[in-house]
């Protein structure tokens, strides 16, 4: 699967979905200091799958005006955000999107 991680996104679920064999972009490391806008603009041209924490991400999406045609955001929303309640949501997401 081809993913897009935000900055914020866990560094072990990064890892363990790139030892899974996913390719997986990470904003803190591939990408640092873009712009949400230009982050999106390259997941639809590569067309990956954004992994996000931050709800507000959609609204980047609206005032960008151009729908994703290749690519989606995946929100994960739990609290506390750690690698531990975030591994299993991750897990069932890889599971269900199996190309």
């Amino acid at each position: 699967m081809r993913l897009l991680a935000d900055e914020n996104f866990p560094k072990p679920i990064v890892e363990a979905l790139r030892a899974d064999g996913h390719d997986v972009f990470w904003a803190r490391t591939d990408c640092a200091g873009w712009q949400d806008v230009v982050f999106l603009d390259l997941a639809e041209s590569e067309a990956r799958i954004v992994l996000m924490l931050d709800k507000d991400f959609w609204q980047i999406n609206v005032l960008r005006r151009i729908p994703l045609e290749q690519s989606g955001v995946a929100l994960f929303r739990v609290h506390p955000a750690t690698p531990e309640t975030i591994q299993p949501l991750m897990r069932a997401f890889v599971a269900t999107n199996r190309a």
